[in-house]
């Protein structure tokens, strides 16, 4: 009995072990829920998170991709213009090529034919002969000239040496081109042939001298000059005129790749009918109605044209027509042809200050002449002064590249 009752819990003691086991089990419960919460919850927490970032990334991958397709498509379209402008620069190359080619195979039919016309058996290889050179320039003189051409070998026309070293190192000729009196082996010649033993800068033409005869000696020029050198432009200038040979090299080279140009300060003046005019034209009514202005030409005081228009001077010169002025013949003998005028106004500024002026915005001038003298008025006086102030330096010249 007293076994039995010692295995019984007491009455007393139910409710507060109840209570106990109650407690303990709404701790574990809320610690189940709890962790439970923590498992569901959190994790939930954590996904939306990863799905934010997921989408953000997504969103910045999506501009990224954007940009680098824009990206590539600028370069593309950047890489299709470069492509664009090598070909023209190819075309425009190649046209320049078949048309030397062409008038060189002129020039060998024409010296073939003049061989079989003289009964020579031997065809003219002067072609072949010739010196390269990048511009050949022809400063027109007179017998009475000798003052005008001492004023730029002491300005700007090298001398000696250095006219030598200009022609090897830079391929730019520069020679006074002069004919021959009416007599033959005259004192002007005699005088003539003196000064060129002295400074050995001339070119001597087949073509007697006289003003109104300008436009004979400019094609015979040409001529001339075309069968001693191979060069890319020929230039005339007249010999009261002030060049920056450096400047006008670096013009001349922007036009290299072209096939037939035709370069200067380019005007359209008007037909002078009248007999007691100084320019007047006696062929007036081949312009038109009197008041017509002629076509558009370079002035005559400078102008350069590229290789094959010189060939085309050379080949036809015999049939090319001339009138009174030699700038209006030179412009008459390319209409027809397929050339490209290019008026540069940098190869006629006006003597200082407007040359100064010009150097020292950085845009040094070709050429300098006074309009009103059709040249440096008084230019054996005043020709030193124009170097001074309008030259370019001979570092310029020397530094050129052709």
């Amino acid at each position: 009995m007293k076994s039995k009752s010692s295995g019984k819990v007491s009455a007393r003691w139910i409710p507060l072990l109840s209570i106990f086991f109650f407690t303990i089990g709404m701790i574990f419960t809320s610690k189940e829920f709890s962790d439970l919460g923590f498992r569901i919850w959190v994790p939930l927490e954590s996904n939306n998170m990863l799905i934010t970032q997921k989408r953000r990334d997504q969103e910045w991958q999506i501009v990224a991709e954007d940009c680098t397709t824009k990206r590539k498509k600028g370069d593309k379209d950047k890489d299709v213009m470069n492509e664009v402008y090598k070909t023209h620069e190819a075309i425009r190359s190649l046209d320049k090529s078949i048309s030397t080619l062409q008038m060189e195979l002129s020039v060998s039919r024409n010296a073939q034919d003049k061989g079989r016309s003289d009964g020579s058996s031997v065809i003219s290889d002067e072609v072949s002969s010739r010196k390269k050179a990048f511009m050949v320039i022809g400063i027109n003189t007179a017998f009475s000239g000798r003052k005008r051409r001492d004023s730029l070998r002491g300005t700007w026309m090298p001398q000696g040496e250095n006219l030598r070293k200009l022609e090897e190192e830079k391929g730019i000729v520069v020679r006074f081109m002069i004919g021959h009196s009416t007599t033959s082996n005259s004192i002007l010649d005699r005088a003539l042939d003196s000064e060129e033993s002295q400074h050995k800068d001339f070119l001597r033409l087949e073509h007697v001298e006289g003003y109104h005869e300008l436009s004979a000696k400019t094609k015979t020029f040409f001529s001339t000059a075309v069968s001693l050198w191979d060069a890319d432009f020929y230039v005339k200038v007249d010999d009261d005129v002030h060049v920056n040979l450096g400047t006008l090299a670096a013009t001349l080279s922007q036009h290299r790749s072209k096939p037939r140009v035709y370069i200067g300060c380019m005007k359209s003046g008007p037909v002078l009918s009248q007999k007691n005019a100084k320019y007047h034209e006696p062929e007036f009514w081949k312009f038109g109605e009197e008041g017509n202005k002629y076509f558009r030409h370079a002035t005559g005081q400078i102008y350069a044209i590229s290789k094959d228009l010189a060939t085309y001077i050379s080949i036809n010169q015999q049939i090319l027509h001339k009138y009174a002025n030699e700038d209006v013949s030179l412009g008459s003998w390319f209409i027809g042809l397929d050339v490209e005028h290019i008026d540069d106004r940098n190869m006629c500024c006006a003597t200082p200050p407007d040359c100064e002026w010009r150097a020292q915005a950085g845009s040094v001038c070709s050429a300098t002449f006074d309009w009103s003298c059709s040249g440096v008025c008084k230019s054996v006086e005043k020709m030193k002064f124009v170097h001074q102030h309008c030259g370019e330096g001979e570092e310029a010249l020397w530094n050129t590249v052709v």
